[in-house]
């Protein structure tokens, strides 16, 4: 039997984090393709996940493998019509090994008939094969719409008035960007404008929830895995437990990540002996076309974003290179450290890594931490490990919030309000 084409099956995208998992599943729609979102995590999936792994995998990786698996146990799956989109990575990280092992997994249980989509970051996420420029770009969108979105939501939710306020008004521009990101047949200059347009009803929509006081509270910056740092359920939803002690989060996104690989290819090309290529041109106009869309949409919350400013890639990896120099290592052990600097610079109270247990990028951003903190004014640095159990992380949060309350009183940097 002939294997089924991509546009013949249904593609489970793993729920990193829900608003970029369902902004995703709508790019897919854009080039007539059906994907849907991988359901939540639960202690079922992570029971199923341990059946087949040996305790050695990282969260991230029992995590999207234990939602797979439920959705292959429920009545009439056809494995014939389905696929995982799985990306993949290169360097020290375990994430570069998830679908070789998912596929293994797989076969192994006699479902080797489900196709796993496994766009690698050594060019770009550039791996489709269907329609691959229109969706790159609508793909590309819907990372930057809904980092926008989450950071909106991350800004706006400890102030509320009413409880729930913002997260409703989240779900609600979530679907409303999907609409457009969803639709097929669309130029880019189409899409962009209509994106626009909805964006800048979201921005207005954000601006009139209620407010229930204006006084700055401690802001939190949160970098770290990043998986576990953008899906609640992996990280026992640890940014609510901080807004409930009374702090704000500024969480990083997914954008940064790319960023980095979109610089990475560059580099790997020049230093191949091929800086005057057609790759390297094509990786450049790539990257300068997402930048430019990117700018394009953030440039709609620029008042709003005052203070929150996202840094380059090339002054992440200028902060990093006297603790973790990007010539030297890979991944996101070179982001943290050099995000880290950074958000010192803004005037940030405190910071926190996000991280699945054992780690290696959290462990080695771990021993560096401490010098980084030294060096500027000791700001509160710390890292909260995640390995699937349920946790109460009161205490400690509460611990770190006197700690950062503390900073915040006697601090040099002073940050820039919206």
């Amino acid at each position: 039997m002939r294997s089924r084409p991509l546009n013949e099956r249904v593609i489970y995208v793993s729920r990193m984090n829900y608003s970029a998992a369902r902004a995703m599943t709508a790019a897919f729609n854009s080039v007539h393709l059906h994907a849907e979102v991988l359901p939540a995590c639960t202690n079922s999936a992570l029971r199923l996940a341990a059946i087949y792994t040996s305790g050695d995998e990282c969260l991230p990786q029992r995590v999207t493998l234990g939602g797979f698996l439920e959705v292959i146990n429920k009545p009439g799956f056809d494995p014939a019509s389905s696929a995982l989109l799985m990306p993949t990575s290169h360097g020290p990280c375990r994430f570069g090994q998830y679908s070789t092992f998912i596929r293994k997994t797989l076969d192994n249980i006699g479902y080797g008939d489900i196709q796993i989509i496994s766009p690698t970051c050594r060019d770009g996420y550039k791996g489709f094969n269907l329609n691959e420029n229109e969706l790159f770009y609508t793909a590309w969108l819907s990372i930057v719409v809904t980092d926008i979105l989450r950071k909106l939501l991350l800004k706006t939710r400890p102030y509320e008035a009413r409880k729930g306020d913002s997260d409703k008004e989240h779900l609600y521009c979530l679907e409303e960007v999907c609409s457009v990101l969803a639709t097929p047949n669309l130029s880019r200059r189409k899409r962009m404008k209509q994106m626009k347009k909805v964006l800048l009803d979201v921005r207005e929509r954000f601006r009139r929830i209620p407010r229930s006081h204006r006084d700055a509270k401690p802001l939190i910056g949160a970098l770290g895995e990043i998986y576990c740092r953008l899906d609640d359920d992996s990280n026992d939803n640890i940014i609510r437990t901080i807004e409930e002690y009374g702090g704000e989060v500024w969480l990083s996104g997914i954008s940064e990540w790319i960023d980095y690989t979109n610089n990475e290819v560059i580099q790997n090309l020049s230093e191949t002996g091929r800086r005057f290529s057609i790759s390297r041109i094509e990786a450049e106009v790539k990257s300068f076309i997402q930048r430019r869309s990117e700018h394009t949409l953030l440039s709609i919350f620029q008042d709003d974003f005052r203070g929150y400013e996202e840094p380059s890639n090339a002054k992440i990896l200028k902060h990093s290179e006297e603790y973790i120099p990007s010539y030297s290592t890979l991944g996101e052990m070179v982001i943290n450290t050099g995000r880290a600097v950074y958000l010192y610079e803004k005037g940030v109270d405190g910071i926190i890594d996000i991280s699945p247990f054992t780690c290696m990028n959290g462990i080695v951003c771990e021993a560096v931490y401490p010098k980084i903190s030294r060096e500027h004014d000791n700001i509160p640095i710390k890292v909260f490990y995640f390995d699937g159990k349920a946790i109460d992380w009161r205490q400690e949060v509460e611990m770190f919030m006197e700690l950062v309350r503390f900073y915040r009183a006697r601090k040099f940097r002073k940050r820039a309000r919206p």
